[in-house]
């Protein structure tokens, strides 16, 4: 699959290069990605809900793939998920402008968040949560900022405080507050699912995990 990152690429035309080559670039090192394709090759993802995709390439390079049978994509940005809705013709998928802090989950085999959590309040994490527990998934896989990690949590910290004051994301005030993975893991575990977190920064200074919530 060592093409995949050209081939969804690929399927974006008109846009900058600048922007081709940040999909393309994500692709290949994101570690998220890699861990998430490896998910879905040891046990198919089925029907995937994809909140907060942004311009869906990840959504989309699990269809081409094959590790998903069906993707719908999530995400607050318009004009992201225009450039989603175009780059995924004739694929198994569907993109949808929607707020997270008060969008129903849809049904789905597996929901993705990754690199979500963080940018919304403790409130609205909670009410999130209990919506994607409602939509019954057998899989829940979290992409998330441990603040436990020692050197990597504190570059990590400075990291969001500074594209937050950039502006990087709407809404934000610059306070970083991830919380505890416990405290994560808990309401999903709760619920009866099997939680299982390992790192996920491979080439990176970041202090990611990969949280994989699983129905026995």
């Amino acid at each position: 699959m060592h093409d995949l990152p050209a081939r969804v690429a690929a399927r974006y035309p008109g846009i900058s290069r600048t922007e081709r080559g940040f999909i393309g670039g994500k692709l290949r090192a994101d570690p998220a990605v890699a861990a998430l394709l490896a998910l879905g090759q040891a046990r198919h993802l089925g029907a995937v809900v994809d909140l907060g995709c942004g311009r869906g390439q990840l959504a989309i390079a699990l269809l081409l793939a094959g590790v998903a049978e069906r993707v719908t994509g999530l995400d607050i940005d318009a004009a992201k998920i225009a450039l989603a809705q175009r780059a995924a013709e004739g694929l198994a998928a569907r993109f949808d402008v929607a707020d997270l802090v008060a969008a129903e989950v849809p049904r789905a085999d597996t929901v993705l968040l990754v690199d979500v959590l963080l940018q919304l309040p403790e409130a609205a994490q909670d009410a999130l949560m209990a919506r994607i527990l409602a939509a019954a998934p057998r899989c829940v896989a979290i992409r998330a900022f441990d603040p436990e990690r020692g050197w990597r949590s504190s570059l990590g910290f400075a990291m969001e405080r500074v594209r937050r004051r950039l502006g990087g994301d709407r809404g934000l005030d610059g306070a970083v507050a991830p919380r505890p993975l416990g405290q994560i893991a808990r309401p999903l575990e709760a619920a009866g699912y099997a939680v299982t977190i390992t790192p996920c920064w491979a080439g990176t200074p970041l202090p990611n995990v990969l949280l994989v919530a699983e129905r026995p």
